[in-house]
């Protein structure tokens, strides 16, 4: 083992940690220092260094800035038109008041597709207050299976930023991520939200805090079939795209009079067009623009204006992405990326309990799922080259699920769910904290499942 490269990584985790923790400075720069620091203690010639690090970003950001850019736009043009509430009171009308908690974990593993986890939770806030004002059972059994499903979809399932900035430094097909993101993540919202729901709602008792500022008044909601075909057509595409240009399609052979495949070469190419994320995204954001705002009285300014908002809060997400990207090609340069490789084949670990580790240890330290992903990601992108797709996929996974692990007071997570559900801190570890350590076990057990298969 090369005791200066494992030095190198070492201080330069170490430097990111101190930066976000005791400085409290922007994860951005910190990750930028860091993969400076540790190109330097590794012995990096200074030019190579800044070459790093345009190439780290430049190959991150051509990717991520477009697809975190488009998104972010899709959810806030689905979030204006009342979209969220009108699948939530749809689907707790299609279950019954028995299996409300199974409806709520659906609304938000669907909702935070296209809109954050922070967004999500605070437009659907009122309808969890209602439901615990006529039932007067715990706010706990409606609002844990929400937080979940938010939970899930925000770390496991593109093109929300996590999974997308770790699937481009991983190298990942964004649908077969797709894929896992949904196989692992129904399973772990399952566990940690309606299951998980029902023992804590019995031991710890909340009602919904009064609020003044809950709009009231009848509003017209767009139809829940427009909102879900809205939101799966760019899913289905990217995961057609996949599927149809996977290997499995490479020996096909439909014959169709002289030609020579039902799928053809034209075929999968318009296909990886259309299916791209970059087309797939856009095609969204058109649909929703018309059918969500301008059929709907939404002005062409407005819809500008709100537009332009949710790149924002985009813009800080595409930043610290390219950083994180910045922070890999470092560790790939120095040659820290084979090191790591041959201490895990010598020592015999799991790759995906490796990422899985490393993700859960940044997390609880500094408290950011995403600057945990993006950490991680970095240090095993070295890692993948003899993997196929799905185990990549996989890998993603694994990640993300470390990353969710734990939530606690260094996480805004953990102070927004305590304020808008009126719990107090200990509350908040026996119910938020606990949720997300569940669901982060869940999504390794899955993973470590699925392995065997793939």
């Amino acid at each position: 083992m090369d005791y200066q490269l494992l030095l190198a990584i070492s201080i330069g985790i170490i430097v990111l940690l101190i930066l976000i923790l005791r400085f409290k400075m922007q994860a951005f720069i910190a990750l930028l220092i860091a993969g400076i620091t540790v190109g330097v203690i590794a012995g990096m010639p200074p030019v190579q260094i800044i070459d790093s690090i345009k190439n780290g970003m430049g190959g991150t950001l051509g990717f991520v800035a477009v697809v975190v850019g488009l998104g972010a736009m899709f959810g806030a043009i689905l979030e204006q038109s009342g979209g969220a509430e009108a699948l939530a009171s749809y689907l707790l009308k299609k279950f019954g008041e028995k299996n409300t908690s199974m409806a709520l974990m659906l609304t938000g593993f669907f909702i935070a597709i296209p809109v954050f986890f922070d967004v999500g939770f605070i437009i659907l806030v009122p309808l969890i207050y209602s439901l615990q004002r006529r039932t007067k059972k715990s706010l706990l059994l409606y609002a844990i299976p929400l937080l979940a499903g938010l939970a899930v979809t925000h770390a496991f399932i593109p093109p929300t930023p996590g999974p997308v900035a770790v699937a481009d430094i991983l190298s990942a097909d964004l649908g077969w991520v797709i894929l896992m993101g949904f196989i692992t993540g129904i399973p772990a919202a399952l566990i940690s939200g309606p299951v998980f729901a029902k023992y804590i709602s019995k031991r710890i008792h909340i009602e919904a805090p009064e609020v003044d500022n809950i709009q009231s008044g009848e509003k017209i909601f767009p139809g829940v079939g427009v909102i879900l075909t809205i939101i799966g057509i760019p899913i289905l595409l990217i995961v057609a795209n996949t599927v149809l240009n996977s290997p499995f399609f490479d020996n096909v052979n439909l014959s169709i009079g002289n030609e020579k495949s039902f799928f053809s070469i034209d075929l999968k190419a318009w296909m990886g067009l259309i299916g791209h994320p970059f087309t797939a995204l856009i095609l969204a954001n058109v649909i929703a623009w018309y059918v969500l705002g301008i059929r709907r009285g939404t002005t062409r300014a407005e819809l500008l204006e709100i537009c332009t908002k949710s790149l924002g809060p985009a813009g800080i997400i595409i930043l610290l992405t390219g950083a994180g990207g910045a922070f890999k090609q470092l560790l790939v340069d120095t040659g820290s990326g084979e090191m790591i490789a041959g201490y895990l084949n010598q020592s015999g670990m799991n790759i995906f309990l490796f990422a899985f580790i490393l993700a859960a240890m940044v997390r609880i330290l500094q408290g950011s799922a995403t600057v945990a992903m993006i950490t991680a990601a970095g240090i095993v992108a070295s890692l993948v080259i003899d993997m196929n797709p799905l185990e990549t996929a996989l890998l993603v996974i694994a990640i993300a699920s470390g990353a969710s692990i734990l939530s606690h007071v260094n996480d805004s997570g953990f102070w927004l769910v305590s304020k808008y559900l009126g719990l107090d801190e200990k509350q908040t570890f026996r119910s938020w904290t606990i949720m997300t350590t569940i669901l982060a076990l869940t999504g390794l057990a899955m993973v470590s499942l699925l392995s065997l298969f793939v």
